[in-house]
């Protein structure tokens, strides 16, 4: 049987919100993951649908599986660590492929197989969810007011109506960023920044005041490859976290909980940021909960009068009802469910390895995300 989509990674926090989304609009989907249980409910709701078992650490199952599921679009909702190598197996198999994006390294050697991926007429997009992805999308529809481009700032903000720790999205994700050196390109050059010591406070719409920081993040890359043209001097991406949240976080990682090295326990070998990420994942959330996050990008530099220009573009995502469970995470999930299916009927119609922006149609993107209750703004006013 030929299907409409595989999804890999389909029981963590965004497959669970892109299997759904596809399963709930008629698609044909093939569930698999390491874990069985997050995709539970997708199952028992749509009984029929198709789960594996795979492991993405051990390559040669990974290319014997995706080799045997005919499905027109792979979906690597996983963590990031694989999504070269999922890649390359989609390149073999002749798939179109998406993932969630992942560090700066394996987004480099990703775009590197751009030619590889045309001459085999297909398409491959790397960071499909909220940022990278929305925010690539938001910074290619400001682009189009600039002859040139000084300093681009991106990044996101987000809180919850009760003060109690809830995790936001991938827990390993968080902590890389929040440990990891932040390469910064600064004045045209790289730059490392320690997280901790670029404590800055920011304003946002419906957020309010927010503590941020410097993090490593694909997209300070991607722009200056994607916007070259528009010599930007100035690159900076920042994480905002909510006082409660970023405490427990800390702790998490003050205590070595997010260490990604092996331990032998029981005959089983296991990272302990895995075992932390499966606990918290599992944490109910408070009754009544709901979420707010502010995804954005200002871009500053020469408007097309060569004038100083700045435009400010934001994405405000509120927790939709019937999606409490998947808080703001649905600026994640409901992303990628809607970029693999504008590659399926083909209103995305390039070919080859591309972050969003370079292969994502800008304004019927934000089309499909005004339906999913997205609001995208310039400079304050709606734009979709």
């Amino acid at each position: 049987m030929e299907y409409d989509f595989l999804i890999i990674g389909s029981s963590g926090m965004q497959g669970r919100i892109v299997v759904r989304d596809l399963l709930e609009s008629g698609f044909k989907v093939y569930c698999a993951d390491l874990y069985r249980d997050g995709s539970e409910k997708n199952l028992v709701e749509h009984p029929g649908t198709p789960f594996e078992f795979i492991d993405l650490r051990k390559f040669e199952e990974l290319k014997s599986f995706i080799k045997k599921i005919v499905a027109r679009v792979v979906i690597n909702c996983a963590e990031g660590d694989w999504n070269h190598d999922v890649y390359r197996v989609c390149l073999e198999e002749k798939r179109h492929v998406i993932d969630l994006g992942s560090d700066i390294p394996v987004t480099k050697a990703q775009l590197a197989m751009s030619k590889a991926f045309k001459d085999a007429d297909r398409v491959a997009i790397t960071g499909c969810g909220s940022t990278p992805g929305i925010n690539n999308v938001m910074m290619k529809h400001a682009s189009q007011f600039f002859n040139k481009i000084d300093t681009i700032e991106i990044g996101f903000a987000w809180d919850s109506n009760v003060k109690k720790f809830v995790v936001p999205f991938s827990v390993e994700s968080i902590i890389e960023e929040l440990t990891d050196l932040a390469p910064v390109y600064e004045a045209s050059q790289w730059i490392d920044r320690v997280p901790a010591e670029t404590e800055v406070t920011r304003e946002f719409r419906e957020i309010g005041s927010q503590k941020c920081y410097l993090v490593r993040h694909p997209e300070t890359y991607t722009f200056t490859q994607d916007y070259k043209d528009f010599e930007p001097k100035n690159i900076r991406f920042y994480a905002g976290f909510p006082d409660h949240s970023l405490e427990v976080l800390r702790k998490i990682i003050e205590l070595g909980f997010g260490a990604k090295g092996l331990l032998n326990f029981e005959k089983t070998e296991i990272r302990p940021i895995d075992a932390v990420s499966r606990i918290l994942t599992r944490l109910p959330k408070p009754d009544n909960y709901t979420e707010k996050e502010n995804l954005w990008v200002e871009v500053s530099g020469k408007g097309k009068d060569d004038g100083i220009k700045i435009v400010r573009m934001e994405c405000i995502v509120m927790t939709l009802p019937g999606w409490g469970d998947a808080g703001c995470n649905i600026d994640t999930g409901l992303p990628a469910s809607i970029i693999a299916q504008m590659i399926l009927d083909e209103r995305i119609f390039a070919r080859g390895s591309f972050a969003p922006d370079m292969a994502v149609p800008t304004d019927e993107f934000f089309k499909e995300l005004k339906k999913k209750g997205m609001t995208v703004y310039q400079d304050g006013n709606s734009i979709n």
